[in-house]
């Protein structure tokens, strides 16, 4: 990545560092980055109107907060915060620089028509493990906004602000998940099962760090098969990684390939022509809109808060 002269963000600070990129490819830097953001208000992600992506994160460095912009064929990177360095120099890796979809082969038309409508979506990797765990954590076995309101919550409470971002968030490190008293888990809406899952991972974050492996997310207590993909999606840009388990995924992946609804054991039938790449597959064909119809009432978004 070549450097280049540093414009303000807008809290009016220079960034610690501003560099471009120029991808090789008609990037979706939206599509590409999106798996990162938690809900429309995650305190660690922003878009702008311009279309530039903020990411927050709490690096190997420090804290640092990450601006991504189209420029053309050029990505404009600029980075604020102690760890503002590994952020640039993970970019290529974020994009999706390492993936690689030439080797993959679609076999069903709607996913060849998704592969024609989307050449710049990429399956990147943040390198942060415990950073992608704790808000998989989250979403165990829940509504997604019910686990957006517990990150958002925690992050506001317990995460430092964003270098050069106002109004923005660091995800806090592992030592201060750890330290997180109980009642304030009880107010962002988690129950104790899933706090002890985050608080377990936390106290071995740097041993996750060094191996992502499924084998040893799922060694720890409350990391099954889901949260192991969903954390390898994001962390290392796994394309195989298919999250088992998921109340609408199967029945989306059926669906979209066969025209009807299938439980985990028929989607992952489906799926096994494209071994290797399935997670690929499963972002595609979301990206295909392509749903079973909406039956009976929407599941309403519990609230643990008042238990």
């Amino acid at each position: 990545m070549a450097a280049v002269a540093g414009k303000a963000g807008p809290a009016g600070h220079l960034p610690g560092s501003v560099r471009t990129w120029r991808p090789g490819w008609a990037l979706d830097l939206l599509g590409t980055l999106s798996p990162h953001q938690r809900g429309p208000h995650d305190p660690a992600f922003r878009v702008e109107r311009d279309g530039s992506v903020w990411r927050a994160s709490f690096t190997p460095e420090g804290p640092g907060t990450l601006r991504l912009r189209r420029a053309g064929d050029v990505v404009d990177a600029a980075a604020w915060g102690p760890g503002a360095e590994w952020l640039l120099d993970g970019v290529p890796e974020l994009l999706g620089a390492a993936d690689v979809p030439e080797e993959f082969e679609a076999r069903d038309e709607v996913v060849r028509e998704q592969v024609r409508r989307r050449p710049g979506l990429r399956l990147g990797r943040s390198r942060r493990v415990f950073e992608a765990l704790v808000p998989a954590v989250m979403e165990q076995k829940v509504l997604a906004q019910e686990a957006w309101r517990g990150w958002g919550y925690l992050l506001r409470k317990f995460g430092e602000p964003a270098p050069g971002a106002p109004h923005m968030r660091v995800p806090p490190p592992p030592q201060v998940w750890v330290r997180i008293p109980s009642w304030e888990w009880h107010r962002s809406g988690l129950e104790a099962v899933r706090a002890r899952t985050i608080i377990g991972a936390a106290r071995v974050a740097k041993r996750l760090e060094e191996d992502a492996g499924e084998a040893r997310l799922r060694s720890l207590p409350g990391i099954g098969v889901w949260t192991a993909a969903e954390i390898r999606q994001r962390a290392v840009g796994d394309p195989d990684a298919v999250s088992v388990g998921d109340y609408n995924l199967p029945g989306m992946v059926g669906w979209a390939l066969v025209g009807r609804k299938v439980d985990d054991a028929g989607m992952l039938e489906l799926l096994e022509p494209y071994a290797g790449h399935r997670y690929r597959v499963t972002r595609l064909l979301e990206s295909s809109g392509r749903r079973p119809p909406r039956r009976g009432p929407r599941l309403p978004v519990r609230d643990y808060r008042a238990f």
